[in-house]
């Protein structure tokens, strides 16, 4: 008769090595994956990201993580098993305490090269079989369903997430961590500071509780006091190539970077100087509508077009600008009231010159747009998809809440919106005070390190791991 594997906490002393695994992304994801890694640098952890080479690879080793290049396609297919093989190698090299696999591919590819020896959480970061139909939505359903044996813990940014993730039948053993930003980077421009909304520097508002299968977040919104904030310190300004806005290596803009990052400072423009400076000849007055996000048929730009037309009928001189590049741009056509500009090195000056920052999408995990123009003051119009009810306060769903694919609803909250501008100041406020309380960045961060803690034995409560996880795919 075998013996049963040897059960023990892992030891006390330095933080575990971290070893981070993503696909191709752009957008939210790379930014999680970075944030992520920046904060966990700066508590002392070892990370190591498995990534292709890209701008999130220049950005990751600027900050100092070891980056390991790992090639692969964003979907699985027949380059899969290579992928694996990789990872393998990879895993093999790092000998990591816990791995850490984001979105599809990723998730799918990593759990088949460790197949539980390590310690293994997965993030969907929105399910894909959400994304595609048919036979191409079963095939991918059913990689979830089998890969999620494999993973000790499944992490989702919403409630609604998780849900969607059990009716589809996935077994998982499930935490919910919501997502966050930093709310000393994704501020208000000058005059909108709102005195009872400015976090301190150094700390964030609110605690973040223990996480017994759910990442829970409590905190209200006061100004913040003496002792707020989680014990992960918050990245430093000077953490990211990139945070003053200058190009990563290689020219390549640095995503979700920029004037401000991790400052801490007062911006030294109003609204209507960052207003000019973006866009001359539009202005203080003109009601513009920002939309940022990758140009693809998740985030539903194309039902932000449809809807336009009925609300220029209601607001004539009303302006839309789209931030940010993708596989629909071609289809995407401008106007004498629309602009495209493209993916941008610094997203916070076009929220700060937004009257209304707008997210359309098809289907989302808790997608980080609507959370930084909130964290910058703006009021938000968001689609009723998985985490966005979760990530807007009670009262400002009635103003900002509205069914997806459906442009009569969205123009119609739009215009409403853009023809009340003391609403949307008090919105505005209300939604950065939100942002302070619920979704700062390092309430995330403090969230995913005491899942680790619990995961590897090293805190209060601690499940204990099996010795084998740790040592067998080692040895």
């Amino acid at each position: 008769m075998s013996e049963e594997p040897r059960m023990h906490p892992s030891p006390p002393g330095p933080w575990p090595r971290v070893l981070h695994l993503t696909q191709p992304v752009d957008g939210g994801v790379a930014r999680v994956v970075a944030e992520l890694t920046v904060a966990q640098l700066a508590a002392g952890m070892g990370v190591t990201v498995g990534c292709p080479d890209s701008g999130l690879a220049d950005r990751l080793r600027s900050a100092g993580a070891d980056v390991r290049t790992w090639r692969a396609t964003r979907a699985p297919g027949p380059s899969l098993a290579g992928e694996v093989r990789q990872l393998a190698r990879i895993v093999a090299e790092v000998r990591p305490d816990l791995v850490h696999a984001h979105s599809a591919k990723a998730g799918l590819a990593g759990r088949l090269a460790v197949r539980g020896r390590i310690p293994t959480v997965f993030q969907p970061h929105a399910w894909s079989f959400e994304a595609v139909g048919g036979v191409t939505a079963a095939l991918a359903l059913g990689w979830e369903r089998y890969g999620a044996r494999w993973a000790h813990r499944t992490v989702c940014v919403s409630e609604a997430e998780r849900a969607t993730g059990l009716r589809a039948g996935i077994d998982g053993r499930w935490v919910v961590i919501p997502n966050g930003v930093d709310p000393r980077r994704f501020r208000p421009a000058a005059p909108d500071l709102d005195p009872g909304t400015i976090a301190a520097p150094d700390r964030a508002p609110g605690t973040v509780g223990p996480h017994r299968g759910r990442g829970t977040v409590t905190g209200d919104d006061r100004d913040p006091g003496p002792g707020d904030g989680p014990s992960a310190p918050a990245p430093g300004p000077d953490a990211l190539d990139g945070a003053s806005g200058r190009p990563g290596p290689g020219g390549r803009p640095v995503p979700g970077t920029g004037p401000g990052a991790g400052s801490g400072t007062r911006p030294d423009r109003d609204a209507g100087a960052v207003r000019a400076a973006l866009l001359p000849g539009t202005g203080p007055r003109v009601p513009l509508v920002v939309c940022v996000g990758r140009l693809c048929r998740q985030k539903g730009q194309d039902v932000l077009l449809d809807a336009w037309p009925a609300v220029r009928a209601r607001v004539p001189d009303a302006r839309l600008v789209l931030v940010g590049d993708g596989p629909d741009r071609d289809r995407l056509k401008p106007s004498a009231s629309v602009r495209l500009v493209g993916a941008v090195a610094d997203v916070v000056p076009w929220y700060q010159a937004a009257d209304l920052v707008v997210l359309p999408s098809r289907w989302e995990g808790m997608a980080l747009a609507p959370l930084e123009a909130m964290a910058c003051g703006r009021p938000v119009v968001v689609t009723d998809v998985d985490g966005a009810r979760e990530s807007l306060p009670p009262a400002l769903r009635p103003h900002c809440l509205v069914p997806a694919g459906d442009p009569a609803a969205l123009a119609g909250a739009v215009a409403r919106l853009l023809l009340d501008p003391p609403l949307r100041a008090s919105l505005g406020h209300r939604a950065r005070r939100h942002i302070l309380s619920a979704h700062d960045a390092r309430h995330t961060a403090a969230a995913v390190a005491d899942l680790y803690r619990d995961l590897l034995g090293r805190g209060p409560g601690a499940r204990e791991v099996p010795t084998e996880y740790r040592e067998s795919i080692h040895s």
